[in-house]
């Protein structure tokens, strides 16, 4: 660092600030700035003049004091260590900074992202003499957690001949592991390395996803779902619901590592992240959830300019894991707090600005993000395949789904699960509005799905056609009133009640509910439809409907999301038979 040409600060604008005598300094290049040396990152270059968004709060800084360069860009550690830790934007580990600074962060402290004293166990998985190329392949394994074992591989951009290689044993991250004989000389290989932060890792390709990504939510996985590899939008407005959806989708996806990126969420609500996930049980193993989880927390009241920096941060930590043929999932809460620190930090740069303010390369920044996205063939050996699935939060000013965030958002993604406030207000969770949410994955998936029920998709066509037909009826009952339907229309309203508030309507808090398998939701919605053409049948028969709503069987079919998945399937063929023994038995006292 101090063999590089130091520079002093000529202007300070919020985090924005302006670097004389910088001249061989590089784009996205760190620097370190002033007296406490905070950290900021070149994001343009004029002349011998660097502007640098700086990662910390700037009060204080004054012209004159020194900027130091480091030659190198934005980069994570990438290594055995970083599974359960808690992040800020940057990758300082907060519980580190706790420890060091109390509760309240002093500036320019940055200790290592990872720990370099403790020793971890080291398993060789390649032969002295071996030719390995970078970005893929695999020199040896760490039991990392319980959970989760990484495969320590060769940096990308390296490759040549294993010249030595560590036997079995335990190593901290300093000790080298291996050598690699390269063209520029001998390498040490560590059990750790760094990469920039804003050049995606590479890979071999990208392959089509026919696999879904089960969320355990019924009306993601039934009506709406998302493929591994896939990307969804939750945009909403306050109060809708958006961080607990994630944090639900957290907690149940059925990925091998999540990442959750808070970028510039309220502070309480993070807060409640970090209590909450450390203390939580992954549902499949029965292990502490933070054995295969890592945490990037950067609220609304941190420096803005490591907001703008903490998704990029998550996805290259996904890309890591990605790489070593894992499925990850990528809750990024809430890229509309990320692109307002665009915005602010555009605004200081004095850029021409957009639609809102917004810079003009809104929609090409978050296209950049939503990419890194994918099932892909991982470089180098052995063959691996892995995933990241990226769900974003999107919190558009009043609910308004027009504005440029959500708008460009949707241009991207394949799956848009809509939060709606007049739901949310009515108690219904979650809040999806079922009439403008979509999902472009359900071709890719009926095979899939099929493999549960032969009729899962003209299931979910039927109840979709309910839940449209519900809306129409609703419109006719609101400008002549209900007495204008026939018996029939109003089998149809009820038939979609029961869809809403018996399938939709998911309790998140529930020890049973919160949870609900693809086979539950399947044997759910089929008695639901049966239970529709029964009472359908029935009014054709003359029937009064009102007889076939005071059936028992109708409250029990409510009571069905509080049956345990592991018991459903001998509970749905009970009430299928309750079903047709209390219609049939119905139809005789009618007739006598």
């Amino acid at each position: 660092m101090s063999d590089l040409k130091k520079g002093k600060v000529q202007r300070v604008a919020g985090p924005v600030i302006v670097a004389r005598d910088m001249l061989g300094s590089q784009m996205y290049e760190v620097v370190r700035v002033g007296e406490q040396g905070l950290i900021g990152e070149i994001i343009r270059i004029e002349e011998d003049k660097a502007t640098v968004q700086v990662y910390e709060e700037t009060a204080g800084i004054r012209p004159g004091e020194v900027v130091e360069r480091t030659g190198k860009p934005l980069s994570v550690e990438l290594g055995p260590g970083i599974t359960g830790q808690i992040y800020d934007g940057i990758q300082r580990p907060l519980t580190v900074l706790f420890e060091k600074t109390g509760p309240f962060v002093r500036r320019g402290v940055a200790p290592s992202p990872l720990d370099r004293g403790k020793k971890w166990h080291f398993v060789p998985e390649v032969e002295l003499g071996s030719k390995v190329t970078g970005g893929g392949d695999v020199i040896g394994e760490v039991k990392e957690t319980s959970l989760i074992t990484q495969r320590i591989m060769v940096p990308p951009n390296l490759s040549g001949r294993i010249s030595s290689i560590a036997s079995e044993g335990d190593y901290a991250l300093t000790e080298p592991v291996a050598e690699l004989e390269t063209a520029n000389g001998p390498m040490p290989l560590f059990m750790m390395h760094t990469w920039p932060v804003r050049i995606a890792r590479p890979f071999a390709r990208k392959l089509p996803s026919d696999t879904p990504l089960i969320t355990g939510q019924r009306i993601m996985d039934f009506f709406f779902p998302i493929v591994k590899g896939g990307t969804a939008a939750i945009p909403g407005g306050f109060g809708t619901g958006k961080t607990v959806s994630q944090q639900q989708l957290s907690k149940w996806a059925d990925a091998k590592v999540i990442v959750y990126v808070g970028c510039g969420e309220r502070g309480n609500e993070m807060a409640e992240v970090l209590e909450t996930f450390p203390k939580l049980t992954d549902p499949r193993s029965g292990e502490p959830l933070m054995n295969r989880t890592i945490l990037v927390a950067n609220t609304s009241n941190m420096p803005i300019a490591a907001r703008e920096a903490s998704v990029y941060t998550g996805i290259t930590i996904a890309e890591y894991f990605r790489d070593m043929g894992y499925d990850v999932a990528l809750m990024a809460d809430s890229t509309s707090r990320w692109a307002e620190a665009l915005r602010e930090i555009s605004g200081r740069l004095e850029e021409m600005p957009g639609e809102e303010g917004y810079p003009a390369y809104l929609a090409s920044r978050l296209a950049e993000f939503y990419e890194r996205a994918g099932r892909l063939d991982v470089q180098g050996s052995p063959k691996r395949i892995g995933s990241i699935s990226v769900i974003g939060a999107v919190s558009p000013p009043g609910a308004d789904f027009s504005e440029p965030v959500t708008q460009n958002t949707l241009r991207i993604v394949k799956v848009f699960w809509a939060l709606d406030k007049d739901l949310a207000s009515r108690r219904h969770f979650p809040a999806i509005n079922w009439l403008t949410s979509y999902s472009l994955y359900l071709d890719n998936l009926d095979e899939w799905y099929g493999r549960i029920g032969k009729d899962w998709v003209e299931l979910r066509k039927e109840g979709m056609y309910l839940l449209q037909r519900d809306e129409e009826l609703r419109e006719i009952v609101m400008l002549v009133g209900p007495d204008a339907l026939s018996e029939g229309q109003r089998v149809i309203l009820e038939a979609a009640k029961m869809i809403k508030e018996d399938f939709l309507i998911q309790y998140a808090y529930h020890p049973v509910d919160s949870y609900c398998a693809p086979e539950k939701a399947y044997q759910m919605i089929k008695m639901i439809i049966k239970f529709y053409k029964r009472m359908q049948k029935s009014v054709d028969e003359n029937i009064p409907l009102q007889k076939v709503l005071d059936l028992p069987v109708k409250t029990e079919i409510s009571r069905m999301r509080l049956q345990p998945s592991e018991k459903f399937q001998l509970y749905a063929t009970e009430l299928s038979a309750r079903i047709d023994h209390e219609f049939d038995n119905l139809v005789l006292i009618v007739r006598r």
